[in-house]
C-alpha cells in the first residue's frame, strides 16, 4: 500500500502534543492552524523535532503542499467546527484521501459523516484518543472506527504513537463508521463514575477528620495494591499538595464545582436509548450538575441536613472502591454490548479493555482481569458474572454495604457508591418489585403484562367484569 501523507490540523494543546508524538517517531508531518501565528510558535518549540515538521499559514495551503493519497488529522473542538473544517477542505482532497477526527465527538455525527465523505470517494476515521496531554505527547490509548482499508493506512502511524502495554500498543480499529468515537466515549463515563466514586471517598474521610495528606498516603497505599490505576495514584498526589498561598491542602483552594465537556452526558443519553442501566455513570453526571447549582449555596444555609463523621477503616473504604469499580465497568461494557448489537459493530470486548490498560485515564490494573475474563466467555455476556468477577465482588461489597450505610446515616452524599450497590442489590433478587409496576401500567394503560405461568391471559383482574 502507497504510504499516505499526514497532515494535522489545530494546533492547540492536545493538537501541539500530538503533533510532536508524531514526529518523536520518525514521520514528516505537515501542520497548520486556525490562527497562523501559531505555526511559528509551535516550530519554535519542537526543537530537534522541527526536521520532521512542515508548517503551513492556512489548512489549505497545506492540503496542496501534501502528496496524495493524504491523511489529514483534525484537532478542532467537537460540533460545528468539525464540520465547518470538513466543508472547507472537501474540494480540495482526492479520491482516497482520508479525513481523522481525533477530538472527542458524538459517534452520531461520525456515524454521518462517514457516510457523506464515503459517498464522495473518501475516507473519514472517527479516532478516540485518550491520556490528556501527557498521554497526546508520549503515547495514549487509541480508539479506532472506519473502513478497514483506511485504517491500514493509518495503523503504522497510530500503532507507533500510541502507550505500549508490555510492548503491545494500545491502539486497535474496534469497527466501522463512529466505533470508535463511542468507544471513547463510554471509556470518558466511566472516567466520570470512577472520579466521582473517588470523591465520595475522599468525602468520607473528610467528615471523619482525616488530614489531606493522611487521606492522600491511604490512596498512595492503595495505588500498590488491588486499585493500582492513574486515578488513585494522581488523588494521592493532589491530596498531599499544599498551596503555595495559604500552605493549607491545595485541593481546599478550589472552588467547589466540577466541570464537565459532554461525554459523559453523551454515555448516559446513548444508555437510555439502548435501554442499559448506567447508574454509576448517571449519578456522577447528575453530581457534577448539582456541584454547579446555582441554588446548592442558599440550600446549605436553608434546608436541614446532618453532616456527621463517617469513621470507617480504610480497609472498608477499600473494598467499596473495588466493589464500585466492578460495577462502573461492568455498566460500560454492558452499554459498548448493546450498542454494538444495535450498530452491527461486532466489538470486541477483551480488545477495548487491553487498550485501555495504559496511556488512558482509566488505566489500572484491574484491566487484565477484565479482559482475561472477558478472552473466557464471561455468562450472559456479562462481565459481572465473570468467576474471577463473583469471587472479588463477593469479598467486596460487605465493604461497599457498608460504607454507603455508613455515609447516609452520617448525612454525607455518596451517589455513585450507592448507584454500584442498587445495581447490585437489584441483579441479586431473582424477584423485585418490577411487577407492581406492570401491573400499574396495565391498570391505566392496558399495557398488558407476561404472567409466570406462562398462559396467554395478559391483563388483570381490574379490567374484568
Amino acid at each position: 500500500m502507497t504510504r499516505t501523507s499526514l497532515g494535522l490540523y489545530g494546533l492547540g494543546t492536545m493538537g501541539s502534543a500530538l503533533a510532536l508524538n508524531i514526529a518523536d517517531n520518525g514521520h514528516t508531518l505537515h501542520v497548520s492552524n486556525r490562527s497562523s501565528s501559531r505555526v511559528p510558535e509551535f516550530l519554535s518549540e519542537a526543537g530537534d523535532l522541527k526536521g520532521n515538521l512542515r508548517g503551513h499559514d492556512s489548512l489549505v495551503t497545506m492540503i496542496d503542499a501534501m502528496n496524495a493519497p493524504r491523511t489529514i488529522i483534525l484537532m478542532v473542538p467537537a460540533g460545528k467546527p468539525v464540520d465547518d473544517t470538513i466543508d472547507q477542505i472537501r474540494r480540495h482532497l482526492t479520491g482516497g484521501d482520508t479525513i481523522v477526527d481525533a477530538g472527542n465527538a458524538d459517534f452520531n455525527d461520525t456515524r454521518r459523516r462517514t457516510k457523506t465523505l464515503e459517498a464522495a470517494g473518501l475516507n473519514f476515521i472517527g479516532m478516540g484518543v485518550s491520556g490528556g496531554e501527557e498521554g497526546a505527547r508520549h503515547g495514549p490509548s487509541i480508539m479506532v472506527g472506519g473502513s478497514k482499508a483506511s485504517w491500514d493506512r493509518l495503523r503504522p502511524v497510530a500503532e507507533a504513537i500510541a502507550a505500549k502495554h508490555e510492548g503491545a500498543p494500545c491502539a486497535a480499529h474496534l469497527g466501522p463508521d463512529g466505533a470508535g468515537h463511542f468507544v471513547k466515549t463510554v471509556h470518558n463515563g466511566i472516567e466520570y463514575a470512577e472520579m466521582q466514586m473517588i470523591a465520595e471517598i475522599f468525602g468520607i474521610e473528610r467528615s471523619a477528620g482525616r488530614p489531606h495528606s493522611e487521606i492522600g498516603r491511604m490512596f498512595d497505599r492503595w495505588n500498590r495494591g488491588p486499585l493500582k490505576s492513574y486515578l488513585v495514584e494522581i488523588t494521592g498526589t493532589v491530596l498531599g499538595a499544599t498551596d503555595h498561598l495559604t500552605g493549607g491542602p491545595a485541593v481546599e483552594e478550589i472552588v467547589d464545582k466540577a466541570g464537565q465537556k459532554g461525554t459523559g452526558r453523551w454515555t448516559v443519553i446513548e444508555a437510555l436509548k439502548l435501554g442499559q442501566s448506567a447508574s454509576v455513570i448517571e449519578a456522577a453526571v447528575g453530581a457534577r450538575g448539582w456541584s454547579s447549582d446555582p441554588a446548592r449555596p442558599t440550600a446549605a444555609q436553608t434546608l436541614p441536613g446532618r453532616s456527621d463523621a463517617a469513621d470507617l477503616p480504610p480497609e472498608t473504604l477499600e473494598a467499596a472502591l473495588i466493589a464500585g469499580r466492578i460495577v462502573n465497568h461492568a455498566q460500560g461494557f454492558d452499554i459498548l454490548a448493546a450498542a454494538s448489537k444495535e450498530f452491527r459493530w461486532s466489538l470486541d470486548m477483551a480488545t477495548i479493555a487491553e487498550i485501555w490498560r495504559a496511556g488512558c485515564i482509566i488505566r489500572s490494573a484491574q484491566l487484565d482481569t477484565f479482559a482475561a475474563a472477558f478472552r473466557a466467555g464471561p455468562p450472559k455476556g456479562s462481565l459481572a458474572l465473570a468467576p474471577d468477577m463473583v469471587a472479588m465482588l463477593k469479598q467486596a461489597v460487605p465493604g461497599l454495604r457498608a460504607t454507603v450505610a455508613a455515609a447516609v446515616t452520617a448525612g454525607q452524599p455518596v451517589p455513585a457508591l450507592a448507584g454500584a450497590l442498587g445495581w447490585y442489590d437489584t441483579m441479586t433478587k431473582a424477584r423485585g418489585t418490577a411487577a407492581l409496576i406492570q401491573a400499574q401500567r396495565d391498570y391505566f394503560g392496558r399495557h398488558g403484562f407476561d404472567r409466570v405461568d406462562g398462559t396467554d391471559d395478559r391483563h388483570g383482574p381490574w379490567w374484568r367484569d
